[in-house]
C-alpha cells in the first residue's frame, strides 16, 4: 500500500529543493555579472561549443562588456561583496546537491 502523505512530502520537498538550487545558481550568476565578472568563455578556449562566436562577434561582445563595466555604479567594495555573495550562492548550491546525494545513497548514512 502506498503512503500518500509520505509521497506528497517527498514530492513537495523535491520541487522546493530543485527551485532553491536553480534560484541560487541564477542569483549567483547575476551577482557575478554585477561584480563585473560575467561568465564568458572565449571561443578558442572552448572548442567543443555548439555555437562558436566569430572573431568579429567576440570583439563586439567584449566591447559591450567593457562598456557595461564602465556604467556599473557600484564601488569597488560593493563589487567585491557581490563577487563573494555570488560564490557563496554557488557553494550553497553545491552543498544542497551533496546533501541530496547523501540522502539518496543509504551507504552514506545507513
Amino acid at each position: 500500500m502506498i503512503d500518500w502523505a509520505a509521497f506528497l512530502i517527498v514530492a513537495v520537498v523535491s520541487l522546493v529543493s530543485a527551485g532553491l538550487v536553480v534560484s541560487l545558481y541564477a542569483f549567483g550568476l547575476r551577482l557575478l555579472t554585477t561584480a563585473g565578472r560575467p561568465p564568458v568563455v572565449e571561443p578558442l578556449e572552448f572548442t567543443g561549443a555548439i555555437t562558436v562566436l566569430t572573431p568579429k562577434r567576440a570583439a563586439k561582445e567584449a566591447k559591450r562588456a567593457r562598456k557595461a563595466a564602465k556604467a556599473n555604479p557600484l564601488s569597488p567594495a560593493q563589487k567585491r561583496l557581490a563577487l563573494i555573495a555570488g560564490y557563496a550562492c554557488f557553494v550553497v548550491c553545491g552543498v544542497a546537491v551533496l546533501f541530496g546525494v547523501y540522502l539518496i545513497i543509504p551507504a552514506l548514512h545507513g
